[in-house]
């Protein structure tokens, strides 16, 4: 059974934060994702950085490789 994080408060911001600073687009996130085998298309990883998704934590820890992030870095702000 693959767990779900109940974003009672959005980390997306910071996703997008993060992907921006590392130059990529949404297809290429999802690309790199995909490589990763996480199954996810362009339009379900906005609903993501929308807040509109509450994220798997495997596809959490595939963006923290696709990123080359620590944890934290989604946390940021977040108390």
């Amino acid at each position: 059974m693959v767990q779900k994080i109940k974003q009672d408060i959005s980390i997306g911001t910071n996703l997008k934060r993060i992907r921006v600073k590392a130059g990529m687009t949404q297809e290429d996130v999802v690309t790199q994702l995909q490589l990763l085998g996480i199954d996810m298309s362009r339009n379900f990883y906005a609903h993501i950085e929308q807040g509109r998704y509450s994220i798997r934590t495997s596809e959490l820890a595939k963006l923290r490789k696709v990123f080359d992030v620590e944890y934290n870095d989604f946390f940021v702000g977040i108390e």
